[in-house]
Order: structure tokens, then sequence, then C-alpha cells
């Protein structure tokens, strides 16, 4: 039997110190990328296999990074890209991503509390936040590090790090296109008030409006259903609406049943293939940065508190004037 590969074996094959190939393998950031791969190639030539828990009782670290799985609505689900992106992430730091589902803010603080004692998390990923979301405030009483994919609506902008996409600017750019093309009865089809993100996606529509001197008062909110969207894109085109910008690909996709001029939020899958133009979110690049925020205060290296990305419009069919 082929004896087993050490970490001196590895140090050897790459041409470096044993502690330059432990660092590789439990703190990545702090190595040269040139530095990290030639370890990386070393370790899959050799076949070295590390032990987790072997690890994790000399470093003390889990090396998991914990994030809730979100639901879908009408068979759409916006997260996907972004839990695609955050795996690669943080793989690339040395990370491995724990999935969980809640149906609620209680329900995923007990799960939260659990997988502390069943896995000890290193850190987590919080998503969907809201107005007085319990759940931050639940890990920063505790002292556990975490990061919000989304602003922490109504408290204070440092209160904990976070990366969101800056939904106001794309509703912004979407009514813009609708106006170039020659429309001024744009309607917006929303989320019920208190929605922080649909509130913020409400706010760059009328003030663009606003901005050319036109009504803003086409609005209707929804629970975010297709079914819903569908019911209020009838009724603002019968107070004279004549194009529409929705607060989600969900809704617009009811929208588009009642007229043709529809612009979505999400760019999701059903949105390319239906050709419906939609503002898309930078969800790989958003992973990525709520990736570099945690692993940056794992580590207690400097780095930002706060990261808002600008979303882009996807323009699949132009509109009519």
């Amino acid at each position: 039997m082929a004896s087993k590969v050490t970490i001196a074996d590895v140090a050897r094959y790459a041409n470096v110190s044993r502690q330059t190939v432990s660092n590789v393998l439990n703190s990545p950031e702090v190595v040269k990328e040139e530095t990290r791969q030639r370890v990386l190639d070393a370790v899959e030539a050799l076949g070295y296999r590390v032990s987790a828990a072997a690890r994790q009782m000399r470093t003390g670290r889990s090396r998991l990074l914990a994030v809730r799985i979100e639901t879908t609505q009408d068979g759409m689900n916006v997260f996907d890209r972004f839990l695609h992106g955050l795996t690669e992430s943080a793989a690339r730091s040395g990370y491995r991503v724990l999935l969980y589902t809640a149906a609620d803010d209680r329900a995923e603080i007990d799960t939260i509390d659990q997988l502390l004692g069943e896995f000890e998390p290193d850190g987590f990923v919080l998503t969907s936040t809201h107005h007085g979301d319990p759940r931050a405030a639940w890990l920063a009483g505790r002292g556990l590090p975490f990061v919000s994919f989304g602003r922490p609506w109504g408290a204070p902008e440092g209160v904990h790090p976070w990366v969101d996409v800056d939904g106001a600017s794309g509703t912004e750019t979407a009514t813009r296109h609708l106006l170039d093309a020659g429309h001024r009865r744009i309607g917006f089809i929303g989320w019920e008030p208190g929605s922080g993100v649909g509130d913020d996606r409400r706010a760059g529509w009328e003030r663009t409006l606003a901005a050319h001197g036109l009504d803003a008062g086409l609005v209707l909110e929804t629970d975010g259903s297709s079914a819903q969207g569908q019911a209020a894109a009838r009724e603002l085109v019968e107070r004279g609406a004549t194009a529409l910008v929705c607060v989600s690909d969900s809704v617009a996709l009811g929208a588009l049943q009642v007229v043709p001029d529809v612009v979505g939020f999400d760019d999701t899958p059903v949105a390319a293939a239906v050709g419906l133009t939609s503002v898309s979110q930078p969800l790989t690049e958003a992973a990525a940065r709520c990736v570099e925020l945690l692993t940056s205060r794992l580590s207690d290296r400097p780095a930002a508190t706060h990261v808002l990305l600008t979303p882009s419009l996807v323009i699949r069919k132009e509109p009519r004037s």
C-alpha cells in the first residue's frame, strides 16, 4: 500500500514551506495567487486530502459559511445565480457553503442556533433583509460574523457589513428607456408598502417621472404574483397607462398579458425565454463581494463596510411609442 501523502510532501513538490501549504489550506487569502495555485496544483497532483475534522481541531475554524435557500414564486428564483456565485467565491477563499431552509425569520434564527451547535459555521450570509430584521439583531447581539445581501433597512448604515444592488437606479434606467420611446403615461406595479427593496425600486420610477414633470400616480401594489400583476396591469391600462415598469419579472410576466411595453426586474431565465426586457442584477459580483467582506472580517483584515452595485437593463424588445 502506498504511503499517505503528507503536508511535507506537498511542500516539497511545490517548492514552498510547510507553513505556506498550511496557509493555502487554512487561510488562502494571505497567500499570493501564483503561490496559492502552485500549492493547489501540488495537492491535486499528489492526491493530498485534508481532514476537515483535524483542521477544525487545529485552527478552531470550520471553513463553512451558511446561507438560507430562498423560496420561489411562480417558478422563479432570482437567488440561484447568487448561490452559485457564492459557492464559487467561497471555494476560491478556502470555504464551503452550508445551505439551509427556513419558513420565516423566527425559524431561521432557530435554525442558525442549531447549526452553530452541530456544524459551527464561521460566518453567515443573510438574504432578503427588511425593516426591523430580527436575524441581524440576533447575530450582532452574539458577536457572530455575518454579511447581508441586502441593506439594513431602517437601521444605521454601518450597523453591519452589507452588499446590495441599487434597485432605484435600475427602475430609473427602465423608466428612461420607456420615456425615450415616447411613452408619457408610465405606470408602476410594485409590492405592498413597507418592503425596503420594493420601496427602493418604486422610488427610481417616481423620481424619473418627476424629473420630466410627469404624473407618478399610476401605481398599484401586489403580492408579487403573476396573477396580481396581470390584474394590476389591466386596471392601470384602464386608467391610461401605455407602458409599465414592474418590481419583478414575476409581476411583469402577468402584466405582459395585458400591455406589450413592460419592463421587469431580475432578468430571470423566464424573462429571457419570453423576450421580456428586464433589469439585471450583478448577482455573481454581489456574491463575490459578500464573501470578500465576510472573509475579511474573519481574518481581521480591513474591508469596506458596505457595497452598492449598479444593475443594467437587458433590452430584448424595443418599446412602441
